[in-house]
């Protein structure tokens, strides 16, 4: 009798850690802690009070690791409701100061957060959505955006570009796009939320005016994040009711998943020098690797300007969906891409503003390292790739 695959299966090689990376024992215990408490942190008793405590605590402790202000953070229930406060509730507020103000300039890259909610604001609210292209290593040539916002400066209500492309690892010229924009007080939105923990971020020095983060993708819970808000910006609400989070955010807020979060992230920006200098090394012997098995092979992405623990390759002839799930059966687990839109067969958008055709674009997977990974783990994939690949590009034809 033929036993499930679940009986057989090898332990996963996980290579996935831009989806999510697995939690730090610290905020595992910091959470479980919370969870057998009872308090509202909204109640002014005693549990109430307790609760509340936690949640200013964990407040500070995110404030200090990201050089921000307390007030500073508000908390949300990740990077999507983070990236949809910014975008919708600061247009709405600057469209309802100055009318003119309509036009949003992002770029053709950003994750879906920011795609689809820029979609919803230009059917829905009149926004002027304007998507800036990129070269082919997923990078913003800040003179495209100096030219948009001179055209009309007047009419722009913000500025959104992500500090780091989640797909290829693209680091965008984040102190250039401040520059540009702050020359004319226009507001502007990162969604750094692969940067935080891989490379240097503080939040007083870049100069951003709203900064996304979640906690999932640094050793956190999921459920969790913040949209780190600059004190004199005040977007207009999304959801209505107790106003907890400065009048901008309503919702009880969840103890137990703040606490890990704040124990997260600290751990992350404290070990990020070290954990940037050693996942570079496994990434570049994995890509070395890679293209030993598969000499046609392409990274996509700057070889070197880009998240220590991402290689994003392209093989040709192969469809990425195909390799993925070769590989899961060996037990190695990776991506095609964004996890938001994984299982669609759609060619990455990522890849085809870059300007790679749809076959390509269809042929890659992402490798994305984290805490956990091990030069075990590039053995196992340095391993598989060869056979997987041939096997796919047989099927392929």
């Amino acid at each position: 009798m033929t036993q499930p695959e679940t009986a057989t299966r090898q332990p996963a090689v996980y290579l996935d850690h831009a989806a999510t990376t697995p939690m730090l024992p610290e905020a595992i215990a910091a959470m479980t802690e919370q969870l057998g408490r009872t308090g509202n942190a909204s109640s002014l008793h005693g549990s109430g009070r307790a609760g509340r405590k936690v949640v200013e605590e964990s407040r500070e402790a995110i404030a200090r690791a990201l050089n921000a202000r307390p007030g500073e953070i508000v908390f949300t229930s990740g990077g999507t409701e983070a990236d949809n406060l910014a975008l919708k509730g600061i247009y709405w507020a600057r469209r309802d100061e100055d009318a003119r103000r309509v036009r949003i300039l992002s770029t053709v890259i950003e994750h879906h957060a920011v795609l689809d909610s820029l979609d919803w604001l230009a059917t829905h609210e009149g926004a002027q959505v304007e998507l800036l292209p990129v070269d082919a290593a997923g990078l913003l040539d800040p003179d495209e955006l100096h030219r948009s916002i001179e055209r009309d400066p007047e009419s722009v209500a913000l500025v959104s570009v992500m500090w780091a492309n989640n797909e290829v690892g693209a680091l965008q010229p984040v102190a250039e796009v401040v520059a540009a924009a702050h020359a004319h007080g226009i507001p502007v939105h990162t969604d750094a939320v692969q940067a935080v923990g891989a490379v240097p971020v503080d939040f007083a020095a870049c100069g951003v005016d709203a900064l996304t983060v979640t906690a999932h993708k640094l050793g956190g819970p999921y459920g969790v994040g913040a949209l780190v808000l600059r004190r004199d910006l005040s977007p207009t609400a999304l959801v209505h009711g107790g106003g907890q989070e400065r009048q901008v955010r309503s919702g009880t807020l969840d103890v137990p998943a703040v606490a890990g979060f704040a124990v997260a992230l600290e751990h992350a920006v404290k070990e990020q020098p070290h954990h940037a200098a050693r996942l570079s090394g496994l990434r570049d012997d994995l890509v070395r690797r890679v293209r030993a098995a598969v000499p046609d092979a392409r990274l996509n992405g700057d070889p070197s300007d880009r998240l220590p623990g991402n290689a994003h390759v392209s093989f040709p002839g192969c469809e990425g969906d195909s390799l993925l799930m070769l590989l899961d059966q060996r037990g190695i687990e990776c991506s095609t891409g964004s996890a938001c839109s994984a299982g669609v067969p759609q060619p990455s958008h990522v890849l085809l503003a870059m300007g790679r055709d749809e076959a390509d674009a269809r042929s890659s997977l992402r490798f994305s390292l984290g805490r956990t990974t091990t030069p075990a783990d590039v053995d196992a994939l340095a391993e598989a790739i060869g056979p997987v690949v041939e096997r796919a590009r047989a099927a392929a034809r």
